[in-house]
């Protein structure tokens, strides 16, 4: 087996509790804050085998200009892009068709890129 290209990812957030409450919010998960590590951390909520990662305490990269992060959607790509926009991210552009399926880029409340990427059918 070949390993995945990507296997984790960090979210670096400044408040834990307002950032797991966004991410659940925006992607429908029910992630909780673990504190059994040496940090607090906040699984991702995809059930995806492959990639997974988490929101840390951290300091996020100023304006955005750290890696983006793609993640699924769990329905059509405007319902999430509206949910960023009711927890309080921004949307950055209008949805990018690309042969795999469709994408927008946001900014979370601390900042941080992340796409939103919804698979063709």
């Amino acid at each position: 087996m070949t390993p995945p290209i990507v296997c984790w990812s960090e979210i670096p957030v400044t408040d834990m509790d307002k950032a797991v409450s966004y991410y659940n919010a925006v992607f429908k998960w029910n992630m909780k804050i673990d504190n059994t590590g040496p940090n607090p951390m906040a699984d991702l909520g995809g059930t995806i085998d492959t990639v997974g990662g988490h929101l840390y305490p951290g300091k996020p990269a100023t304006d955005g200009n750290g890696p983006t992060i793609h993640i699924v959607v769990p329905d059509k790509l405007e319902n999430a892009a509206n949910r960023v926009a009711d927890a309080g991210g921004t949307i950055l552009c209008d949805p990018v068709t690309i042969p795999a399926g469709r994408f927008v880029y946001t900014k979370d409340p601390d900042g941080n890129s992340i796409g939103l990427f919804e698979p063709k059918a």
